[in-house]
């Protein structure tokens, strides 16, 4: 098991451990990873998408600002 970092968001981690821990860990990850990505409604989406090209941004640059900020812009 490693030790917790600053800044560390409890990914996987980048150079491989013990597999069957590392397996699990990865398997989460992309699970939760996923379920945050996941299409939202299509009103939220195209309040979303105008309000990221309002801010010369991306749809995605913008969505990911959401999940790691936990605030809109």
């Amino acid at each position: 098991m490693r030790d917790a970092k600053v800044g560390d968001n409890g990914g996987p981690p980048l150079e491989e451990e013990d597999p069957g821990d590392a397996s699990w860990k990865g398997w989460i990850w992309r699970k939760k990873r996923k379920a945050a990505w996941k299409t939202p409604p299509r009103e939220i989406a195209l309040r979303r998408l105008e309000r990221a090209e309002a801010l010369g941004m991306t749809y995605k640059e913008y969505t990911l600002e959401i999940l790691e900020r936990g605030k809109y812009l």
